[in-house]
């Protein structure tokens, strides 16, 4: 019984997590270039912290740009575009700014 009872709560939060799209990423939205959005409208300015470091700080990158993605689509843009990182060094945060084109 108790088994069963802790693989229903396991399975519920793995369907929760599926909704995510930090895991999967976002339709509609688009990573550009500051010179591609020159002539798009400036929607918002947002940026996220990854979740993750260490080992792990790319795949931590990889949500975070994500679910900035989705808070993009969210304001109503269908474009980003990320501040640079250097490569090989620690990401703390992330900053980008949306515009719909």
């Amino acid at each position: 019984m108790k088994f069963l009872l802790a693989a229903a709560a396991t399975a519920a939060l793995l369907a929760g997590c599926a909704q995510d799209p930090g895991f999967f990423g976002t339709a509609g939205v688009r990573d550009a270039s500051a010179a591609e959005v020159v002539q798009c409208a400036y929607v918002t300015n947002i940026r996220m912290a990854p979740a993750a470091y260490g080992p792990l700080a790319g795949q931590g990158v990889k949500y975070a740009r994500n679910r900035m993605m989705a808070d993009a689509r969210d304001a109503g843009a269908n474009a980003i575009v990320f501040d640079p990182v250097t490569p090989g060094a620690d990401v703390y945060e992330l900053n980008a700014a949306a515009y719909r084109c």
